[in-house]
Parts: structure tokens; C-alpha cells; sequence
């Protein structure tokens, strides 16, 4: 029996030996083998035979690892870009391994194998380094990405890769993005993704064939995006070469020296830049250093009184640097020669032909189609101006027009009616609703304000329109004086609905914001308005009596002091609601009303006075002689409105009642 023990205890102890070590507690934190721990996975190949520029990454040397990474084909690299990107992916110390890491507890990650999606084991967080890509690595990872989330079933994830091509497309991209066309089913990213094809195809595919077809079919296409991929066909770059141009260059035009396009001492510059000739000093620099040189009245030689021509000069200056006193350069001769044995040109820096030539054609239709968006978009801007401009003068041509006073307040009169719809939006929070309640009563408290004005002051100044000016130019003092106390000298919000905010686009050239449309169509209600009062009320018929005779009207039992009080008060009603809807989107302040009663007298004076259709002619001629000059001369608009101001000078000097004539009380003035 001892020796049947002996030898079991023998056969054990060899068994251990062979086998190994028996894994205990000490190594329960390593956890379970990794899935083909043995043989690493052909993503964990590619991670390590790129470890250096991973471990030590930056936009400029990471490059090779996201492509060897985006170019694999492995289903594992999409992960393992992913959760780069997002800073979830760790490298273990020890062995330099790649995974993916989970908080496990407080002081521990769980390891995930980055081909499987296996657990890996337990690590503490000094034995792991976390991947920190910056902002610079974050992109490049995020376009090698796009290929991918072209076919993601997330519309959302496919319009984000979209835009990723959009700002900053690669050849790369042009294979994918062909092969994601046909499976597309949302029919708006199908249509981005076949423009992008298009695009990209310009730009990138080696088929010169496919490229034209490309270009041709953007031929007045307005898209900001189409003119970026046509210009760099036809960017050209100034070249010089000995004799004759290649043959290969694809040139865009020849230069000759002394042309204004290629002035001589340019083309000797690009001589020097390029090493085909020695430099030149200027003429200064060189008559400064004939100075220094001057021995015995004498430079090199030669008398001072022989140095009276360019020939001379540049003799006693090749003599000196013969003796190696100054640095040779170039003389005349010589630059000539060397001017003659050199070709210049521009050349483009697309080198087929063909390409530039359909490139130039399809910019040639884009410009033409351009320009007539851009008057276009121009007209809209002078149309919408005009509509401002009518909407604050339609007031004063009621009350300047038909009743002949000149009222220096009506500029306050748009201001309180601006401010009347901030005070409103400061009790109804809902934008909407504010507007809809601040429109009417801003007409109510300036109409009521307006009838007060002409009660106390202007009844008594009919007549007397030099009294009239001076007393309403105290009243529009005192009534912005009185806002300043009120509202203080800050701007104050006056805030549009949300249904207003942004602008109607056409295309990438013509727009008009929401706002301007609302006024326009604000300006048209109201010239309604004021046609359906004027012809189909008894107000308009006794204002129109008034207004053509008021001694026949007042025998006719009209009281002409009650059509004046209301009349003055519907003008300055109407003030009140062009305030309202000026604020929308200008600065709601005490000045308010000084930046347009300027305007609003013109329009009413060259329109005709006393004449509402007057009063929308000279508005609309005003807004596009505005908007004209200020395209003429952009830069300074305080000169646009000089020129403007001159122009109407003249055109009232060639029709002192304006477009359309006066008529009425007015006409005798």
C-alpha cells in the first residue's frame, strides 16, 4: 500500500508540472479568455501594424490608420471608427491591445473584444490608455465614416453623411456614393445624393467624358456648390518657360512683355523667381552705389560727367561688380534677351482641354443666368423698400396731401404706434396674438392722439403753413423727449411671430424675408383700405368735398372742421400701424420716426400731393433709386442717399406736382 501511495503522489506531481500551473484566485482579475486571444483578429491586425501613428496621433500623420482602417472591408471598422470618435476606445499597457472599455464599478473597466463584441476581461484604469483623438483627428475619422452611414437605415445619419460630402468631399467618397444612389428610397436625399455624384464626378473620376457630362449638366445651375466645383477648373496660374510652351500645358492665354496683362518688370521677376535670370536692383539702389564708389570724380573709371545716361550708368555698374565691389545684376540687354527667349503664359490647372473648355461654357451660362437673378432679387429688395417707405407715407399723404398741413410729427406718430406694440407684448407673451391686438390698437391711440394734436394746435394754423411746420416740429421734440422718459434712450424689442422669421427662397440668389413680405402685403391692405374709404364711404365723399371745395361743402351742410378733426386723425392712425409693423424688424427707439419722415415727405412730394396712386408711384421710384445707387456704390450708403436726394431736387424741377398732379385745396398753395 506505501507503494501503490508512492507512485500516485509521483504521477501527480508530474501531471502538475506538465500541465502547468493550476489557474487560482491570483488570476481571477484577468477574467475569461478572449475569443482567438491566440490568433488576434484581422481589425486588432490592422490597429497594431498602425499602433505608433495611433498611439502618437495628429490631423497630419494619422491618416494612413483611418484609411487602412476604411478600407479594410471588415464589418468590425465601422465600430471601431465609431468608437474612436467618440473617445471610447482603450489600449491595454501591457500588451498594447485594442478594445473597447465599460465603467464596471467604481475602480474597474470591463474589456470588449473590438471584432467580437466579447467580454474580455476586467482592467483597472491605470493598466488602460483611453483614445483622446483631438478635433482635427475627430474629422478626418468622421469623413472615413461617411461611406458607411450612406446606407445607415437613419434618413438622419444619411443626411448627416451628406453634408459631411458636402463640406468636404473626397475621391474616396465617389465610389460609395455612386453605390448608394439606387438604394436610396427617401426621394429627397436621393435627389442630394445624385447632385453630389455629379459634383463629385467633376471633380474626381479619371474619365474625362464623365466629367464634361457632369459639367454640362449644371448649365445655369445657381447652386453656390456648383460654382465651387466649376472654378478651380478655370483658376489659372502664370508660368514662363524657355522657348515654346509645352505641348502638354493646357493653356489659357499667352502674355507678352510689356502688355498691360504682363508688364516688363513682372515678367522679368517671374524670370528670377523661377532661376532663369539673374536679379536686377532697382535704379535707386544702384545710383546709391555708384555714390559709394566715387574715386577722383571717377566711378570704375568712368567720369562722373559720362554718367548722364541709363547706358552709362549701368556700364560703370557692371565694371564694378567685374571688380567684385557690388552685386552683379542684369543689364538692359540683357534683360531684353533674356525677355525674348522666354515664353509667358497662363496656364489652367486642369490640364485637359476639354474639361476647361465645358467648364468655361457652363460658368459663361451660370453668369448670364446670374445677373438676371440678381436683378431679380435686386427688384424684390426695391419693391419691398418701396412697400416701407409707402406704409409710413400713406398717412402724412392724407394729411399733408389732402389737408395741406405739414405735419413735422408724423415721424412720432410711427414711433408711438411702434412702441404701442411693445408695451402689448410685454402683457401678451404670445407674439402672434400681441400683433393681431397691437395693429388695431395702435390705431386707436394714435388716431385719438392725432384728433388731440389737430384739436389743440392745428385747427388753429389752416392756412398758415409756416406756423403749421415750426409748431409740429416742436410737438415731434417734445413727443421723443416724452418717449425717452418713458421708455428710456435704449432700443426696445418689438419681437415678430415665429411664423415670420426666416425668408423665401427662389434659389441660392433671390430671396425675401418673411417680414418684408408681411409688410408688403401690409401696404396693399391698406391702400385697399384707403380706395374702399376714399370712393365707397360718406367719410371719403365729404373728405373729397372738403378737400376740392369746403366753402360748397360746408353750404352743402358738410362741417369741414369734423372732416378735417377725423381725416387728421385716420392719418396718423395709419402712422401708428406703420409703426407697429416698421418695428418688426427695425430698431424700436425715440429716433424711430426721423428715419423715414424724410423719406415719407418725398414720396408724398414726388408722387403728387393729395393723389394716394401719386403716393405709390413715388415710393416705388424711390425704393429702386435707392436700392440702384446703393448697388452702384455699396460701400457707402450716407453717399446713396446724397445721390438720391440730389435726383429728386432735379426731377421736382422738371415736374414741380410731382408724377401725378395735385388736385384740391393743395393746388392753389
Amino acid at each position: 500500500m506505501r507503494l501503490f501511495s508512492v507512485l500516485f503522489v509521483c504521477l501527480f506531481a508530474v501531471t502538475v508540472v506538465v500541465s502547468g500551473p493550476i489557474t487560482g484566485p491570483a488570476l481571477a482579475q484577468s477574467g475569461p479568455a478572449v475569443p482567438g486571444q491566440g490568433q488576434p483578429s484581422p481589425i486588432q491586425n490592422i490597429l497594431q501594424e498602425n499602433r505608433t501613428l495611433i498611439e502618437k496621433s495628429s490631423r497630419r500623420t494619422i491618416g494612413p490608420a483611418i484609411a487602412a482602417l476604411r478600407d479594410s472591408g471588415l464589418p468590425a471598422a465601422r465600430n471601431v471608427l465609431e468608437k474612436w470618435q467618440a473617445k471610447a476606445l482603450y489600449q491595454r499597457k501591457s500588451d498594447g491591445l485594442f478594445f473597447f472599455a465599460e465603467k464596471a464599478g467604481e475602480d474597474g473597466y470591463r474589456l470588449i473584444d473590438i471584432a467580437t463584441g466579447a467580454d474580455a476581461g476586467t482592467a483597472n484604469p491605470q493598466d488602460l490608455d483611453q483614445l483622446r483623438p483631438n478635433s482635427g483627428v475627430r474629422a478626418l475619422i468622421g469623413a472615413a465614416l461617411v461611406p458607411y452611414q450612406l446606407t445607415d437605415p437613419d434618413p438622419a445619419v444619411r443626411s448627416g453623411a451628406l453634408d459631411a460630402i458636402s463640406r468636404n468631399g473626397e475621391a474616396a467618397h465617389l465610389g460609395a456614393l455612386r453605390g448608394a444612389i439606387a438604394s436610396e428610397t427617401d426621394p429627397g436625399l436621393k435627389a442630394r445624393k445624385e447632385r453630389l455624384e455629379r459634383l463629385l464626378t467633376i471633380a474626381y473620376d479619371p474619365d474625362p467624358a464623365a466629367r464634361i457630362a457632369a459639367i454640362e449638366s449644371f448649365a445655369g445651375d445657381l447652386g453656390v456648390d456648383v460654382r465651387a466645383a466649376l472654378n478651380p477648373l478655370v483658376a489659372t496660374t502664370r508660368a514662363v518657360t524657355k522657348g515654346a510652351p509645352p505641348e502638354t500645358e493646357n493653356i489659357a492665354r499667352r502674355l507678352i512683355p510689356g502688355s498691360d496683362a504682363l508688364p516688363e518688370a513682372e515678367a522679368y521677376r517671374l524670370l528670377v523667381a523661377a532661376g532663369l535670370a539673374p536679379p536686377r536692383i532697382s535704379a535707386a539702389d544702384r545710383r546709391n552705389a555708384l555714390a559709394d564708389h566715387i574715386e577722383n570724380g571717377a566711378v570704375a573709371g568712368i567720369p562722373l560727367d559720362d554718367l548722364n545716361s541709363e547706358a552709362a550708368r549701368e556700364r560703370a555698374y557692371a565694371a564694378l561688380a567685374a571688380r567684385g565691389l557690388v552685386p552683379p545684376t542684369a543689364t538692359t540687354e540683357e534683360v531684353q534677351t533674356a525677355l525674348d527667349a522666354h515664353s509667358f503664359y497662363d496656364r489652367y490647372a486642369e490640364p485637359d482641354p476639354a474639361v476647361t473648355a465645358a467648364a468655361g461654357a457652363a460658368l459663361d451660362a451660370i453668369a448670364a443666368k446670374l445677373g438676371l437673378n440678381q436683378a431679380v432679387n435686386l427688384s424684390l429688395d426695391a419693391l419691398s423698400l418701396a412697400s416701407i417707405y409707402f406704409l409710413a407715407a400713406i398717412g402724412l399723404a392724407i394729411t399733408f396731401g389732402v389737408m395741406g398741413v405739414i405735419n413735422m410729427a408724423h415721424g412720432e406718430f410711427i414711433m408711438m404706434g411702434a412702441y404701442t406694440g411693445y408695451v402689448v407684448q410685454q402683457i401678451v407673451p404670445n407674439y402672434t396674438v400681441s400683433i393681431l391686438i397691437a395693429l388695431p390698437l395702435a390705431f386707436a391711440v394714435t388716431f385719438a392722439a392725432g384728433v388731440a394734436m389737430e384739436r389743440l394746435v392745428i385747427r388753429w394754423l389752416y392756412n398758415r403753413p409756416l406756423e403749421t411746420l415750426l409748431a409740429t416740429f416742436g410737438i415731434s421734440i417734445a413727443l421723443q423727449q416724452l418717449a425717452r422718459n418713458i421708455f428710456g434712450t435704449q432700443a426696445r424689442p418689438l419681437t415678430s411671430p415665429g411664423w415670420l422669421d426666416g425668408a423665401l427662397h427662389l434659389n441660392d440668389v433671390v430671396s425675401i424675408s418673411y417680414i418684408r413680405i408681411a409688410i408688403f402685403v401690409l401696404a396693399l391692405l391698406f391702400l385697399a383700405l384707403f380706395l374702399f374709404i376714399m370712393r365707397r364711404t360718406r367719410l371719403g365723399l365729404e373728405v373729397r368735398a372738403v378737400t376740392q371745395n369746403p366753402r360748397m361743402a360746408a353750404s352743402m351742410g358738410i362741417d369741414p372742421d369734423r372732416i378735417n378733426m377725423l381725416t387728421f386723425g385716420l392719418g396718423s392712425g395709419i402712422a401708428g400701424v406703420a409703426g407697429v409693423a416698421i418695428g418688426l424688424y427695425a430698431k424700436v427707439t425715440s429716433e424711430l420716426g426721423q428715419d423715414y419722415i424724410v423719406q415719407s415727405f418725398m414720396t408724398v412730394v414726388v408722387g403728387g400731393v393729395g393723389n394716394i396712386w401719386g403716393t405709390l408711384l413715388g415710393a416705388t421710384m424711390i425704393g429702386f433709386l435707392q436700392k440702384g445707387i446703393e448697388w452702384l456704390n455699396p460701400s457707402n450708403t450716407l453717399a446713396a442717399q446724397t445721390y438720391m436726394i440730389l435726383f429728386i431736387i432735379l426731377f421736382i424741377q422738371i415736374r414741380p406736382r410731382g408724377i401725378v398732379a395735385l388736385r384740391g385745396r393743395a393746388a392753389g398753395d
